[in-house]
């Protein structure tokens, strides 16, 4: 469905436009809600009066235009750009009217294909015949919350208010409006210019992940490469690891142990925007924590030099330790880690064990010249009350291209690439894995406004496992800019 609406308007790609948003309902930044979709489909009349089209191939770009690309990697100046100038050019334009029914299938719903046809029908025949009931506004949207199915109908040109179908098609001569438009991308016409490589980036990133523009020179900020820390060729495998280790978990009496890497993860200044819980070694008997971070530190985002000590719950007094099984003898520390201070972030983390209990210990940065934007965020764990779902066909005409070739569970996204995480590969079955979730949380561009850091987190222990939940702070900067009015940049 998304290639059928970008070859409407001579796109390419499976990028979703604001069109295509716009008509089913989605928000502006829908990267994530494309995945929760389940079926889309629509009906309805496309009347075309007249076109117009400019000979888009002897376009030239002004030279104030060409002096504002910048020649190197710069957020600010790669957001100042496309303020001002935007992503696409106008070449052709359709006028007349349009009247159109969509239809959204949104999981979970358990409706069949043939039954999501027949409500579109329906709908349509109703909505286009000449009855009382319906001399309807334009753009009503009802929604079936009960089956997560929101039909929206779209009326564009012709007279505006309450009128039957027939009435409004006799207004369309007379009041036509734009009902589909022919865009070329601007980075076409940047091609010889130096710097255009970096602008064509990041307008990808735009056209994407689709940031607020207030944000995007932050955004940009943080499109840097992420990587695991530890790195792979960090992580011991060898079998003398374990007489290293003296500090262990055990769940059941006869049960195997879970020894706990106790060695602290410290990335350093750069900040960190997952975590995940790993098993190690070659029997995956180890517990270790991992942290995925920024490959270097934003401009944007200095860090005090004097960073705060490990951070962690006093075991001695604290009363959030809980048992992993009823049974066992062995606890986890459930208490929120997170500093006093709301401008830090976490650059470290270490697990240890005291007395039979699992703690969580954290390093806290503090962020100069930061403000909070909003409330920090706590993630947790999909598996976390997972229930098992049952998917359905899919509508002809209806096409879920937005999530073939996604990114599986724990590959990274570095420009337009994707790139698998470092998570070393189990030698063997883990049989701890059943005590431990090893869920990766993370959150990048794909998070509105896409410049997330950890700033806290807590053990929790679930029906017998324990997991991870992640606390995710917004810091933004108050980025003196000059402000720019759009401006035409083809002739």
């Amino acid at each position: 469905m998304l290639e059928h609406f970008n070859q409407e308007m001579c796109l390419g790609g499976k990028t979703a436009s604001g069109h295509f948003c716009a008509s089913f309902g989605l928000s502006g930044r829908c990267i994530k809600e494309l995945t929760t979709i389940k079926s889309l489909a629509y009906d309805g009349w496309f009347i075309k009066r007249y076109a117009i089209e400019l000979e888009r191939y002897h376009g030239e770009l002004q030279d104030h235009v060409k002096e504002a690309v910048p020649s190197s990697w710069d957020p600010e100046y790669l957001a100042r750009f496309i303020e001002r100038f935007g992503t696409h050019v106008v070449v052709g334009v359709s006028m007349g009217g349009k009247d159109v029914i969509y239809v959204r299938q949104d999981d979970p719903s358990y409706l069949h294909p043939t039954s999501i046809q027949k409500i579109l029908n329906d709908t349509a025949n109703n909505k286009f015949m000449d009855s009382a009931e319906n001399n309807c506004l334009a753009s009503q949207e009802l929604c079936n919350t009960k089956e997560n199915i929101v039909v929206i109908h779209d009326r564009r040109g012709g007279r505006r208010g309450k009128m039957y179908h027939g009435e409004w098609l006799d207004t369309l001569d007379s009041e036509p409006d734009v009902i589909s438009m022919i865009l070329l991308p601007l980075t076409t016409l940047l091609r010889s210019i130096r710097g255009s490589g970096f602008v064509s980036h990041a307008i990808n990133l735009y056209l994407r992940y689709k940031p607020p523009t207030e944000d995007l020179h932050q955004f940009f900020e943080f499109q840097l490469p992420r990587q695991w820390a530890p790195v792979l060729s960090e992580i011991r495998l060898g079998s003398h690891w374990r007489h290293q280790v003296n500090t262990w978990l055990r769940f059941s009496i006869f049960g195997p142990k879970l020894y706990i890497n106790t060695i602290p993860v410290d990335v350093g200044n750069r900040p960190v925007i997952g975590l995940r819980l790993q098993l190690e070694g070659r029997r995956s008997n180890r517990l270790a924590i991992h942290l995925q971070h920024l490959a270097s530190l934003p401009k944007s985002f200095p860090l005090s030099d004097n960073a705060n000590a490990y951070l962690s719950c006093d075991s001695y007094s604290c009363s959030n330790h809980k048992k992993v099984k009823w049974n066992c003898f062995s606890y986890v520390c459930t208490a929120p880690v997170e500093s006093d201070d709301s401008l830090s972030m976490v650059t470290g983390a270490q697990l240890q064990v005291e007395k039979k209990c699992l703690l969580l210990r954290l390093r806290f940065s503090k962020v100069i010249g930061a403000t909070l934007q909003k409330p920090p965020q706590w993630d947790q764990s999909s598996n976390i009350g997972y229930f098992s779902r049952k998917y359905g066909g899919i509508l002809a005409f209806i096409s879920k291209e937005g999530q073939k070739g996604r990114p599986k569970p724990g590959d990274k996204t570095i420009g337009s690439n994707t790139y698998s995480a470092a998570r070393p590969a189990p030698v063997h079955t883990p049989k701890l894995q059943r005590f431990v979730d090893t869920t990766e949380m993370i959150r990048g561009p794909e998070d509105t406004p896409g410049y997330w850091v950890v700033s806290g987190a807590r053990l929790s222990v679930q029906n017998g496992k324990i997991y991870l939940l992640v606390k995710y702070s917004l810091l933004s900067f108050v980025v003196q800019c000059e402000t720019q009015a759009s401006e035409q940049c083809f002739i």
